[in-house]
């Protein structure tokens, strides 16, 4: 995802080269380890929280934690909330809730807005169970997303018909995404608030995030804070990299994984 990713405890780099420079892999991170050392890892800690739903969410808070301050990237080895990892290329991440959360629209509209947090759960929410596919090659299966969809918060401020595209903004500052208009209308793109029946955690992007289903999960922009409608695409983070704009599952990138609809 970006400056930000969820990501498994997959090994596997990106499918094409973009480049020196900032890091390479939109949904994973890691320095380089010997594969035996991953693999043993890797099996060890999936037979251990494969063993109890207890011990997976303790592992979940525990390891998420200390993920997030691990330098040599080795914990985020470890399968760890429901398959994900955690990461962020950001230097820190500021920590936002109901008091100081705020969703703005703005940009090509009739009716600029910005919502609070409670105002968006407050909202109809939609229910998507999809798999998440990392464009690395690992995926999460089933997993649930709710939220309220970005075409519905599109059409109450009215988009000009000037407006084709969308850029999306995250709060820690520095990572973008985007999506074409009809992109941005599915019923499976939302701003999600709740993953896997639970509200987003910080790690996970929250208190909200953007949900692409049908693309690599680099799309899907942790800790989003802005929706502005534009004349034309804008490629984001990664996609100024050499990733696709348009990051279909199995289409895009280089790959054939199976689609997620």
């Amino acid at each position: 995802m970006s400056t930000h990713k969820d990501t498994e405890a997959g090994t596997g780099g990106p499918p094409e080269d973009t480049g020196a420079g900032p890091p390479q892999d939109p949904d994973g991170h890691g320095a380089p380890v010997g594969r035996r050392l991953v693999l043993g890892m890797a099996g060890l800690g999936a037979v251990g929280l494969a063993a109890s739903p207890w011990l997976r969410r303790v592992a979940e808070a525990g390891l998420g934690a200390v993920a997030g301050k691990d330098p040599t990237g080795l914990t985020g080895m470890l399968p760890n909330g429901g398959g994900f990892r955690y990461y962020s290329v950001a230097s820190s991440v500021p920590a936002r809730g109901p008091a100081d959360y705020r969703l703005t629209i703005g940009g090509l509209v009739e009716r600029p807005v910005s919502y609070r947090l409670d105002e968006l759960l407050a909202m109809p929410q939609t229910r998507v169970v999809r798999d998440v596919q990392c464009v690395t090659g690992w995926r999460v299966p089933a997993t649930a997303f709710e939220g309220v969809p970005v075409g519905r918060l599109l059409d109450a401020a009215g988009v000009l018909p000037e407006g084709r595209a969308i850029r999306f903004d995250c709060f820690e500052g520095t990572y973008t995404e985007s999506l074409t208009l009809p992109q941005a209308r599915r019923e499976d793109v939302m701003v999600a608030l709740r993953m896997q029946d639970r509200p987003l955690s910080h790690r996970h992007g929250g208190p909200v995030r953007l949900y692409v289903a049908p693309m690599y999960f680099y799309k899907s922009a942790k800790w989003l804070s802005g929706i502005t409608v534009t004349r034309d695409v804008e490629p984001g983070y990664w996609e100024e990299l050499g990733y696709d704009v348009d990051a279909w599952v199995g289409k895009s990138n280089g790959r054939d994984d199976a689609p997620t609809v």
